[in-house]
């Protein structure tokens, strides 16, 4: 039985997107970091403390939700964790904006692209019954040696 999926962008769109939003995220925490660190108001020092735990806190949520959504096939979860995430992110956009405008204004399209993760974690979750356990099947291992022996998406059976 395959895992029944929403409409999405096409896998090679993944890639240059997470690497521009990971991009604009460092570039958000060097920004607002050495503008509050360097601020005399303790106000804007306090919230550029409170900026970098917050940023601490939506990596850890970041990396927590592959491994639940894909690894361990834990779509409750997974919708649960990036729910959290996306409003923690922004949570620290606004304080950013306190902070450094540009900043903040950085971490916007990493909010519409967790906006649109959130969708496909929940409508993917709801489509399979919030169950991934049986949805998985053994491919052929490819000739490149990457160990991908494993589908998870709506595709027919390869024929022999």
């Amino acid at each position: 039985m395959n895992v029944k999926k929403l409409n999405m962008p096409p896998p090679q769109v993944f890639g240059p997107v997470w690497t521009s939003l990971y991009a604009l995220m460092g570039y958000a925490a060097y920004k607002a970091w050495t503008t509050g660190a360097a601020s005399l108001n303790p106000n804007t020092v306090q919230l550029t403390k409170q900026g970098a735990t917050l940023f601490s806190i939506q990596l850890g949520l970041n990396l927590a939700w592959m491994p639940l959504f894909f690894g361990l096939k834990r779509p409750i979860e997974a919708t649960a964790v990036i729910t959290v995430l996306t409003g923690v992110t922004g949570y620290l956009t606004y304080v950013w904006s306190h902070v450094d405008t540009g900043a903040a204004w950085c971490l916007v399209p990493y909010l519409g692209w967790l906006g649109f993760a959130t969708y496909l974690s929940a409508g993917v979750g709801h489509l399979n019954n919030w169950d991934f356990a049986d949805k998985e099947r053994k491919t052929k291992t490819s000739d490149t040696g990457s160990g991908m022996d494993k589908d998870y998406v709506n595709k027919a059976p390869e024929q022999k």
